[in-house]
């Protein structure tokens, strides 16, 4: 017994000790490095720096940063996480471009790169982010006009003007040019995932810009005020002149308005009626979802539709989805589902009700044991079963989802 009093953690492996210090954030695994060396060179394993989040430490100042890059930071990390100075009272510069250069140079598995409050105005476009990102996700941060021009490489017949005019232009053209000649996709820009939160700099402008990206499949636009439904037409994947023009590569995109007040609604997602080539899955959210699925039986490639934080009627659904035959998955969440409102019994037939006619044949084969067997997470029975006779190829999920209750 006396000797099991006598250890402390000295006495543990050091797979184990990384193992209890992964636990810890990154302030604390900086303040752990300075107890002796053994734990110095402890903190300084990789395995502790794949999942860097600084979003939490509120002291951190771009002196910081050189410090974690020069003494912690390397091969090893693959997500990044950090909190700019966009709404901090000190202000200044945050992310330099000389860090960025670094930070591309000694972590070359960076994938993920996560930037919440940080004013990216000082820097001239994203091709000085690290090359190796898949995945970008900006939140309430500031963004130069040219932030997402991808510029062509210069050469001896191309100026420099005549390159950064025809970036936002021929940069899809130019790309092709580079894989008929076998030349592979043009360097800069690889990411494949754009998340897009409560940036309101981020206009019609930068939409065009996105369409030089040859590597851009997911595109996540949420609280983005100032695209309009004539920024995503002129966007959407289209056959043209020379082959598909556009978006070609997106397979995903989302629209999300949360309703924030003093902003004038635009209705974006009706610029989905150009009928998006290629675009097999669609997420549409707040005040987007109207119009939104005015528009979305255009998409013929439709393959999974999510619906959230939004209110709907159960004819609205049906009517909205009974030409997406394609669609294999359908997601409310967070929906309110308004009920349907029953016509009078002695007004006879009436011919404009007919589709609520045919629900209602389409939910008699239900049969009231089936209802003792309705799945606890479905809110409206007569929905599911409309739509398993419309759509019978495509699974329904229902995830925190309510029915409006009438004072009636």
């Amino acid at each position: 017994m006396d000797e099991f009093k006598a250890c402390n953690l000295d006495y543990f492996p050091e797979n184990i000790l990384i193992d209890v210090l992964s636990f810890l954030s990154v302030r604390e695994l900086v303040r752990a490095g300075r107890v002796c060396k053994r734990w110095r060179r402890l903190v300084k394993d990789q395995k502790l720096w794949r999942l860097v989040d600084l979003t939490t430490w509120k002291g951190v100042t771009s002196r910081i940063l050189w410090v974690l890059l020069r003494h912690y930071l390397g091969c090893g990390l693959r997500c990044l996480r950090l909190r700019g100075l966009l709404l901090s009272a000190r202000g200044g510069t945050f992310l330099s471009e000389p860090w960025l250069k670094a930070l591309s140079a000694k972590c070359p598995r960076l994938t993920k790169l996560y930037l919440l409050h940080a004013d990216l105005r000082s820097l001239p476009n994203c091709q000085i982010l690290p090359p190796s990102l898949q995945v970008l996700e900006l939140r309430g941060c500031e963004l130069p006009r040219t932030f997402f021009i991808q510029s062509l490489p210069t050469s001896p017949t191309h100026p420099p003007e005549t390159a950064e005019a025809t970036s936002s232009v021929g940069g899809q053209r130019h790309g092709r040019d580079r894989k008929r000649k076998g030349l592979g996709p043009p360097s800069g820009v690889g990411i494949e995932r754009l998340v897009l939160n409560n940036v309101p700099s981020f206009t019609d402008q930068h939409l065009l810009s996105l369409t030089s990206w040859e590597k851009l499949c997911r595109l996540e636009l949420r609280d983005t005020f100032r695209i309009t439904a004539n920024g995503l037409r002129s966007c959407a994947a289209k056959d043209g002149l020379s082959g598909v023009e556009g978006l070609s590569r997106l397979k995903f995109l989302e629209i999300g308005i949360t309703g924030r007040q003093g902003y004038q609604l635009q209705m974006a997602s009706l610029g989905l009626g150009a009928g998006w080539l290629g675009l097999e899955e669609l997420s549409l959210g707040g005040k987007e979802v109207g119009p939104g699925l005015l528009c979305a039986s255009r998409l013929k490639d439709l393959k999974r539709l999510c619906l959230w934080a939004c209110t709907l009627s159960e004819l609205q659904i049906v009517r909205s989805c009974r030409m997406l035959r394609g669609l294999r998955q359908l997601e409310f969440l967070d929906v309110t589902f308004q009920p349907r409102q029953s016509p009078p019994v002695e007004e006879g037939e009436g011919g404009g009700e007919g589709e609520q006619d045919n629900e209602e044949a389409a939910g008699a084969d239900g049969s009231n044991e089936e209802n003792k067997t309705l799945d606890i997470n479905d809110p409206i029975p007569n929905l599911r079963r409309s739509l398993a006779v419309l759509l019978p190829a495509c699974s329904l999920v229902f995830t925190n989802c309510s029915v409006q209750i009438n004072a009636d």
